[in-house]
């Protein structure tokens, strides 16, 4: 099989983003991250940080709890144990493309 029978076909479509795939990887390496600890470490706008954040929960992938510091809406992002397990997939995957 060649590599372009491969294809990205069985990589995550819901990881497989820059965007998205930087949010997990950020959240892999942490317990929990708050959208401002994401956005500088993702390089996204607000608009686009939070459209992509969605899809990754609704995926079940993170979860995100709503909360309030000194009336400002502070919200922080967890990777669930799915989450954890379709990253996990996605890495086997890009390794075994790449032939590792």
């Amino acid at each position: 099989m060649g590599s372009s029978e491969f294809d990205y076909k069985l990589l995550d479509e819901i990881i497989h983003s820059r965007i998205r795939l930087a949010i997990i990887s950020v959240l892999v390496s942490v317990l929990e991250a708050d959208f401002s600890f994401l956005k500088q470490n993702v390089n996204a706008t607000d608009g686009n940080l939070s459209i992509h954040l969605k899809k990754i929960e609704e995926a079940g992938y993170i979860t995100a709890e709503k909360t309030f510091i000194d009336r400002k809406p502070n919200t922080k992002y967890r990777l669930t144990d799915a989450g954890r397990e379709a990253f996990g997939k996605y890495v086997e995957r890009l390794e075994k493309m790449l032939g590792r």
